[in-house]
């Protein structure tokens, strides 16, 4: 069985989950999820522990021989605080990092996840960076067909597919993307735009998904409806929503710049400034000094610092980064430290 902490490392410098220098970098990451339950069986709060087994035997299985690049790991033998670290990573959610049983099938290079005997049987899930919604649910269909080859699904002629949750009911389709929207937070529009979306069937939630808060200006826009609609569908609506979207965000810069330019590029270059000689940093002050800096790129003022490198202290400040690399439980200002000196390193070795 393969290591978790061997896989970790390997993964340290490969995260695809943010977006690099694009024309612009508004849409930092794509994702596509598939939900989905074998027949025969119960959904997994109801598995005996001999059927958890048999459910993550016959799909670990399936994809292990269909592509090479996944590795098997039973949440079991995954520490909590590795745990932290893969949800920080957006490879599993927060509901399954609680849980004492189940599975993780992942690549190294962080595109796809599947989740087994979370809320449902599998969660088939793959992150691309940018915009890129049709690409990444063909990747995720590819994996989807390939299990449905030899295993039966749970599906109704009129509900679709069976899911745990009635939300999940009919493609079991959540796709999703992850927008760095500052411009519409400072001019407090984003509200106007959460509302619109919801009354469009998409929904706002924050950087961790369900349940989570927007963190340095993220976003994830994601459909809300999965039943009445075909994937092809979903898709379409959540790419015409999430270009206009986009288009709002640019606006709104351009207005900022026009308009207080100076009072704007002070923010950026002050915030730049505290990331690169603070000694004390929360993860709170991070994201919004990384969300100004982020910006200032984008716009063209800050011209010393790659976008990377930015991604790259989006992706370590978290607290289960800090701790797992340090091999070592950090409390609060132990973090806040740990946190301070990390950011400056990777803004210092650009």
């Amino acid at each position: 069985m393969a290591n978790i902490d061997d896989f970790l490392q390997q993964m340290r410098d490969c995260d695809i989950a943010l977006a690099d220098a694009t024309p612009n970098s508004v849409a930092m990451s794509t994702r596509i999820r598939l939900a989905r339950n074998l027949d025969g069986y119960r959904f997994p709060p109801y598995l005996t522990e001999g059927e958890e087994m048999e459910v993550e035997n016959a799909i670990a299985h399936t994809l292990l021989d269909f592509d090479s690049s996944l590795t098997y790991f039973s949440l079991a033998d995954i520490p909590l605080l590795a745990r932290q670290v893969l949800v920080e990573k957006h490879l599993i959610s927060p509901q399954f990092l609680q849980q004492q049983q189940g599975a993780l099938i992942v690549s190294a290079d962080e595109k796809t996840s599947v989740m087994v005997n979370e809320e449902d049987h599998l969660r088939i899930q793959c992150l691309a960076p940018g915009l890129q919604l049709k690409e990444t649910y063909e990747r995720a269909f590819a994996l989807d067909r390939k299990i449905e080859q030899e295993h039966n699904y749970m599906y109704h002629q009129q509900y679709g597919y069976l899911t745990s949750c009635p939300t999940n009911l009919g493609t079991g389709l959540r796709a999703s993307v992850m927008l760095h929207l500052p411009a519409l937070t400072m001019t407090n529009r984003i509200n106007v735009i959460i509302q619109a979306m919801l009354r469009l069937g998409m929904v706002v939630r924050g950087i961790y998904g369900e349940g989570s808060t927007s963190l340095g200006n993220i976003y994830q826009i994601s459909n809300q409806e999965t039943l009445g609609k075909s994937e092809q569908q979903i898709l379409t609506d959540l790419q015409q929503q999430v270009e206009q979207i986009i288009e709002y965000e640019l606006r709104a810069r351009k207005a900022l710049m026009q308009q207080s330019a100076v009072l704007l590029e002070d923010q950026i270059q002050r915030a730049l400034g505290t990331l690169r000689y603070a000694r004390v940093m929360t993860s709170e002050e991070a994201a919004k000094s990384l969300s100004s800096v982020r910006l200032g790129i984008d716009l063209g003022i800050i011209q010393d610092v790659p976008i990377k490198a930015v991604n790259d202290c989006i992706s370590c400040m978290q607290p289960g980064f800090l701790q797992y690399y340090k091999n070592e439980t950090l409390q609060t200002q132990e973090r806040d430290i740990a946190r301070a000196k990390l950011i400056r390193d990777l803004l210092t070795n650009v």
